[in-house]
């Protein structure tokens, strides 16, 4: 198969695009490298430097190249960011989209698989919190996405183009082998933000500990970037059977509080930083758990590497080595 990865010199896509050339699909990257890293393309894809907001571009872009299926990673992702700059998330993850969608209709490709979120569910009234859950994202960022969702579906309707939108639950980790890791600017994750404070052994900020959860902290469910690739993998295979849009959660259905999770990289590290308390971030969810039965049965999907212990180490080698 020929593959457009959107995003594709980013965290998870840069994961993707090796995954897919391993199983010897035909691999273009398009990158407009503004978050993303060129030398974190595999050297065997074809990197093409261009904006999805920019419509000439795209129209163009399509025009040259021909696709069996877009893999869409190129979305700003930080919800802290989207309170303070909503318009940029509206303008890249929105816009950006209905450009690519446009023209996955126009060209007839394949299928488009989306990488949304587990914001699209805002503060869950349940949990674990399945696929059918209310929607009410709690940010600009969570809204988005949920916006993508919905131009997905109507351009399912109407023109029947192939969808399937996976919505993550915080991907974290890095390959066994510290090649590729988590790198992003602005960094607002939790991992990458301790793992710098224990390496500079410098305070890190805990926004909030007044959540009504156990310890107080948030609760989040982490899913191994390497067992969220292999999910890809699987949606791919399913869009080449069967038509449709499809919906499903890609998380563990498993906890852990942002106290667990420092403690945690205490324990791998070795160093015990400070850490200071501050106020809640503006749209921090209080817990966000998936029930991941849905893509397990329907697609045998197995997370492998996701308890908190491998992706904390995995994480804590690639960043130590590229400190």
């Amino acid at each position: 198969m020929t593959i457009l990865v959107t995003g594709g010199a980013g965290y998870i896509g840069s994961f993707m695009v090796k995954k897919l050339l391993q199983r010897g699909d035909e691999v273009i990257v398009l990158d407009n490298l503004s978050r993303g890293y060129k030398e974190a393309v595999d050297a065997r894809a074809r990197l093409v430097e261009g904006d999805i907001s920019d419509e000439n571009f795209i129209d163009s872009f399509f025009k040259e190249n021909k696709f069996d299926s877009i893999l869409h990673f190129a979305g700003y992702i930080s919800m802290a960011e989207s309170m303070e700059n909503p318009s940029i998330y509206f303008k890249n993850n929105v816009f950006g989209a209905l450009r690519l969608i446009e023209n996955a209709v126009k060209n007839k490709v394949g299928s488009f698989i989306f990488s949304s979120t587990a914001g699209v569910y805002g503060n869950p009234i349940k949990i674990p919190i399945p696929e059918d859950h209310a929607t009410s994202p709690t940010n600009p960022y969570g809204e988005s996405k949920l916006m993508v969702e919905k131009i997905l579906s109507w351009h399912n309707k109407i023109y029947r183009l192939n969808f399937a939108s996976l919505r993550y639950f915080n991907a974290a980790g890095a390959s066994l082998d510290a090649r590729l890791g988590e790198k992003h600017n602005p960094e607002t994750h939790i991992i990458p933000l301790a793992i710098k404070a224990a390496l500079e052994n410098s305070e890190f900020n805990l926004y909030g500990n007044d959540y009504n959860t156990q310890d107080g902290t948030c609760i989040r469910d982490f899913i191994h970037v390497i067992d969220l690739v292999e999910s890809h993998v699987l949606v791919l295979d399913k869009l080449e059977k069967d038509n449709g849009g499809f919906f499903y959660n890609v998380g563990t259905g498993k906890g852990y509080s942002n106290k667990e999770v420092l403690e945690m990289i205490k324990k791998v590290s070795g160093v015990d930083f400070k850490i200071k308390v501050s106020q809640r971030r503006p749209g921090d969810a209080e817990v966000l758990i998936a029930d991941p039965a849905k893509i397990k049965q329907e697609l045998n999907f197995e997370s492998k590497h996701s308890d908190l212990e491998t992706i904390v180490k995995t994480a804590w080698q690639w960043h130590k080595k590229n400190r």
